[in-house]
């Protein structure tokens, strides 16, 4: 096993097992983002945490939604 394959099922074990906090993570970004451009960019700033999370649920291999 190459080394970006064990770094590949490193990154689904840590999405497997903490996913959900990571998705957490994900929204208070955007939240703190959106509050610092006073919301002017909210619609970006959702769209972009939106897709973050889609690859997040991407790299666990399920169709968990996170």
């Amino acid at each position: 096993m190459s080394f970006l394959d064990k770094a590949k099922d490193a990154v689904k074990k840590a999405v497997d097992s903490q996913g959900e906090k990571i998705g957490e993570g994900l929204d208070k970004a955007g939240d703190l983002v959106d509050d610092k451009t006073g919301g002017k960019y909210s619609d970006n700033i959702d769209e972009g945490v939106d897709k973050a999370k889609d690859a997040l649920d991407g790299l666990d291999g399920s169709d968990d939604d996170i």
